[in-house]
């Protein structure tokens, strides 16, 4: 769009109408934005943090079964 064709518009319905639809146009293209290209990539991040929690909580089951042996040993151990 040209200066002449925005100032005809701003001549024909006033600044703040102008204004208002120029805004309604980078609100909806922030929104397009977000929605096809920052969401999958969000949801992505988010399916491999998810992931990491459960490899960590299999890790801290893990670490609880060794150190719950540990003691269980030492203790049959000290009996002996």
């Amino acid at each position: 769009m040209d200066v002449d064709a925005v100032a005809k518009y701003i001549n024909q319905y006033g600044f703040p109408i102008v204004a208002a639809g120029g805004m309604g146009y980078i609100v909806y293209s922030v929104w397009v934005w977000a929605t096809t290209v920052v969401k999958p990539i969000l949801q992505e991040a988010m399916d491999a943090l998810i992931e990491l929690i459960d490899q960590i909580r299999v890790l801290d089951n893990d670490m609880i079964r060794l150190s719950q042996k540990l003691i269980t040993i030492l203790s049959l151990r000290s009996k002996k």
